[in-house]
């Protein structure tokens, strides 16, 4: 048995390796390391790609990749200085812009702009990664598989990998050198593994930031839409010790010296020009089945917009209230907001585009394939992904309105840890330990109570979630506490609230310096808010222990499945979903049409900004100056032939979330925008992708740099950068 799926896998590898240059190369997020391999250099000069394939990716020189990194924990960002001035996302950056913001310092509203290096701002937690290098796990993985080192199931296993990845950094050159991590994943669903060595900078400091009228203007409602006239950008900067190694923030630290930045293009773009994307696309999931297309909406994404929309309703009127809230919320709401709207379109367009129509046609291409291969384990792995499916639906749409109610939607929680710590040291009444489990509990305390959290805005959120919650799950599903609701509050949720938000330990300084004074076990004990949190943190135990369980064999289907297609539809080649590692996706600039009779062009200009203010809206705001340079038509070089000033432009790219910030670059490599979107028709995109609809949205560079200059007066900024006319 071991033999023969060997034999499978050794099929596999060469069923992607090759690919005839007809092939339309527009799906795909790309591989570096595979690009020589899977044949892509042919299939990308023919869309228009004038570089040489290694300039931009080669594994023993530098190359465009080197200027590509991870920004903070989701995004990506690239270097276009010398100086290690970062490019990414307005909405990418806008954690750290809300974290220097204050009702005194309102960067969010009226942008921030740094003239010298002395003016950039350290951002405490903020870094930015560079892959430095990529290695080809398979074979090892394949041969601990067949030596019985390690079962087939666990090389998916975190514990596994771990420990491959910090094997192979001890072995490596960069066992000493600081700032390194690596990180082993599989692909093609286990059908293949990779190693990742990292470099982490964790000095990155603000540099430039546009107000939200400009970085978010459309706001909620033009998030995923087109057109869009978003100057969705900011600018950071990364720091390094003295001999330009990664290094904690210093005063004496000096910005990085870049081994590679992009030159910046202000030639334009038209029609039909290439383009291409590199960055760190977060998650697709092209190779399920139509049952789990159907798990996708039914379990994942109608929970969320259930919950999401019920919080961001509460959130949106305590932000409309008041500045502090609105500065305080401003990230959350936003990060919530946006797979909210995303979900939502994902459902519409799944069913508009017939995305499960196409499954069932490729499931049944599939069973003649196994048929004709004879080959039984192809045979029947959908039957099995469909069983499974079957089993775990329930569960998994009760684990995700869990998640979402309970541990992304109400934010107040107690430390349970500690504060069993502390029980156990107060009744062994050991002195030096509990003076050290009450200073840790003063910690948890001020994590509670920091300065992004709201606790009247967050009480009112649990009174629109529980109630939810209650509604939407069994009754079996609900966590102990709603008996104590039923017991001593007469089942009224509010009240039972109001006990936890007013008279638990946490609730206030008032109540937490009392009991610290005077710490007893009878106090822990009787704390309903840690009851509260005790109950939800055992049910999440429980129902994320079933789903897991009843998910104990759905790794080794994908990996027979996705083996049988990619023979299925061999020679061409497939990509590997996405899974938060470097990749390269290419088009070329392209409108499209989303309905009948409905043509949109491929770029927008400042006059549509000016279309859309409405004083009355924030989301269509536009600043006074930016109304003035508008009037003057003063801008600069970076016009349009027309006078005109462009603003965003469409590219058939094939992106996904953490793609935010990628660069968008033209057939010399040379950066043409910033990628920040996608479109609504096409929200499908990550489960089936399709070329007549599916668009990457940027922003145009000469947009940037034009309010970079002319708005934020940053001329500084744009003489370090190397720009070609």
């Amino acid at each position: 048995m071991k033999m023969k799926k060997f034999k499978a896998i050794a099929i596999t590898l060469l069923c992607m390796a090759t690919a005839p240059t007809a092939v339309k190369a527009d799906e795909g997020m790309w591989l570096l390391q595979m690009m020589q391999e899977q044949n892509l250099a042919d299939r990308m000069k023919a869309q228009g790609l004038k570089m040489d394939i290694n300039e931009i990716y080669n594994p023993n020189a530098v190359s465009l990749k080197d200027a590509v990194g991870i920004f903070g924990r989701g995004c990506t960002g690239e270097i276009i200085s010398p100086n290690g001035l970062i490019l990414t996302n307005h909405h990418c950056g806008y954690d750290a812009i809300q974290q220097h913001s204050s009702v005194e310092h309102d960067y969010l509203t009226n942008g921030f702009w740094a003239k010298s290096f002395s003016e950039e701002l350290p951002t405490p937690g903020l870094t930015f990664k560079f892959i430095e290098k990529i290695v080809d796990l398979t074979n090892q993985v394949n041969e601990d598989v067949k030596s019985g080192k390690v079962t087939e199931i666990e090389t998916f296993g975190r514990a596994y990998l771990q420990k491959i990845a910090a094997e192979a950094l001890k072995k490596s050159e960069y066992a000493k050198m600081p700032g390194i991590s690596t990180l082993a994943l599989p692909f093609y669903e286990g059908n293949r593994f990779y190693l990742f060595y990292i470099k982490t900078y964790n000095d990155v400091r603000m540099v430039a930031a546009p107000p939200s009228s400009v970085g978010k203007f459309g706001g909620e409602t033009d998030n995923w839409m087109w057109p869009r006239h978003t100057g969705d950008f900011s600018m950071f900067r990364v720091y390094t010790d003295k001999n330009g190694n990664p290094a904690d923030y210093h005063k004496d630290n000096i910005p990085l010296k870049a081994k590679k930045f992009l030159t910046i293009s202000l030639k334009g773009l038209q029609e039909g020009d290439y383009a291409m994307i590199m960055g760190f696309p977060g998650t697709t999931n092209r190779y399920l089945t139509e049952s789990e297309v159907r798990l996708r909406m039914e379990t994942g994404n109608t929970p969320r917009i259930d919950v999401r929309g019920a919080r961001l309703a509460v959130l949106r009127e305590a932000m409309a209230a008041s500045d502090k809230t609105r500065i305080q919320y401003a990230s959350k709401f936003a990060g919530s907001s946006n797979y909210w709207k995303n979900s939502i379109g994902m459902n519409k367009a799944i069913k508009d585009n017939n995305v499960l129509q196409a499954k069932l046609a490729q499931e049944e291409q599939f069973q003649a394939f196994a048929k004709a291969q004879n080959n039984e384990a192809y045979a029947q792995v959908v039957g099995q992904i469909n069983d499974y499916v079957a089993k775990v639906s329930e569960p998994r749409r009760t684990l995700t309105y869990f998640t979402e109610v309970f541990l992304s939607g109400i934010e107040f929680r107690a430390p349970i840890k500690t504060a069993e710590k502390l029980a156990e040291a107060l009744t062994k009444k050991n002195k030096k330990e509990i003076a050290k489990q009450v200073e840790a509990l003063k910690t948890a305390y001020k994590n509670i109570h920091n300065k992004d959290y709201d606790h009247e805005v967050d009480r009112k959120v649990a009174k629109a979630l529980l109630p939810l919650y209650a509604k939407k799950v069994a009754q079996t599903d609900l966590p102990a506490f709603y008996e104590t609701i039923q017991a001593q509050f007469g089942g009224d949720i509010n009240a039972f609230i109001d006990a936890c938000y007013n008279k638990s330990i946490f609730a206030n300084e008032e109540n937490f310096n009392a009991f610290i004074s005077n710490p007893t076990v009878e106090a822990l004990e009787n704390d309903l808010h840690i009851k509260y949190t005790v109950d939800i943190m055992d049910k999440f135990e429980k129902l994320s222990s079933t789903v897991s369980l009843l998910s104990k064999d759905i790794n080794l289907y994908h990996k027979t499945y996705v083996r049988g297609l990619c023979e299925m539809y061999a020679p061409t080649p497939k990509a590997s979903d996405a899974n938060f590692t470097m990749r390269l996706t290419y088009g070329n600039v392209k409108g499209y049409e989303p309905k009948n009779g409905i043509q949109y062009q491929y770029y927008t200009t400042l006059k549509g900004v000016m279309e859309k203010e409405d004083p009355t809206n924030p989301e269509f705001r536009v600043p006074a100056k930016l109304k003035e340079l508008y009037e003057a038509k003063d801008f600069g070089r970076y016009a349009l032939p027309n006078g005109e000033m462009p603003t965003c432009f469409l590219s058939n790219n094939d992106i996904t979330g953490g793609n935010s910030g990628s660069p968008v670059m033209n057939g010399n490599g040379e950066l043409i925008g910033t990628a920040f979107d996608g479109n609504w028709e096409s929200l499908s995109g990550d489960i089936n992708f399709d070329n007549k609809k599916q668009r990457t949205i940027s922003v145009d560079i000469r947009y940037v740099l034009f309010i970079v200059e002319k708005l934020g007066g940053c001329k500084n900024l744009i003489d370090e950068m190397h720009i070609v006319e």
